[in-house]
Order: structure tokens, then sequence, then C-alpha cells
């Protein structure tokens, strides 16, 4: 599973003409699902999101995690992520299939609201618009 994190003052999705999901101050995680990933990868990523300290303290030194800076979590499915770029000008797209990715989006999201954290998403394979102020710039890709 691939996670790119940014640290955001806002973020919304649209739609069509609709939004369906904003958040103030917060993360924006764009999940990719790969085709060996499951629930324990799935959960061990999700600890590692919400735990990721990309918040400054009182000194100035990225010590705190989401919650600590009471952000909430704009989740985004992104299959692009787990493109193999190395060949070519084109992405060669290898994301997981829907069977997998589906449940192990639902239980990202599912993991992160039980810790607490206020989330929203997007919709699951929606062609979407992500609008969103990336703060710092402040963005990080993790993997498990």
């Amino acid at each position: 599973m691939i996670a790119l994190i940014q640290r955001v003052s806002e973020a919304s999705i649209d739609i069509g003409c609709q939004t369906v999901a904003n958040i103030g101050r917060g993360m924006v995680v764009f999940l990719a699902i790969e085709a060996d990933d499951n629930a324990t990868v799935c959960k061990k990523l999700c600890r590692k999101v919400a735990g990721y300290r990309i918040y400054s303290d009182a000194h100035g030194k990225l010590n705190l995690n989401v919650s600590q800076a009471e952000g909430a979590i704009l989740v985004v499915s992104q299959f692009t992520l787990s493109a193999d770029t190395t060949k070519g000008l084109r992405p060669s797209l290898c994301a997981a299939s829907v069977e997998i990715a589906k449940p192990l989006y639902d239980l990202f999201v599912e993991q992160m609201r039980g810790l607490g954290l206020p989330t929203q998403t997007g919709v699951f394979g929606a062609q979407m618009d992500v609008t969103l102020v990336n703060n710092g710039p402040t963005t990080f890709l993790l993997k498990c």
C-alpha cells in the first residue's frame, strides 16, 4: 500500500458540481492499494499515517501527529500512485483489482475513524476534482 500524505490548511472533493467532502486543517491521504496488499498491511499503514509527525510543536519541530494537531483526514483513492513509471513516457498501471482494493480502502477509512480521527472520503473509483491548500508545502510518501 502507498499513501501520499499532504498537510493541508483545507481540502475538498467535488464530483460533478457537488462537493462530497471537505476538511479544514488536516491531512489529505492519497491511497493506492497494490495487488499483494492485505488487511495486515492496511492496518500497519493506517497506524503509520495517523501517527506520522508532520505538524510543528512549540519549538518548530515536526513532533505532532494529525490528532495532536486537532486536524481531520480526507482519504482519496488514487490507483495511479502504484503505476510503474520506470520505462517510457506512459505509466504502466498496476493497482489492485477493485475486488481487492475496495475492501482495503474501506478498512483503511474504518481504521482511521476507529482511532477517533474525523475522516471524510471521496468516492472510490469516481472521477473526482480534489482541491487542497498544501500547508508548508509538506508532502510525504509512505509505504508498507
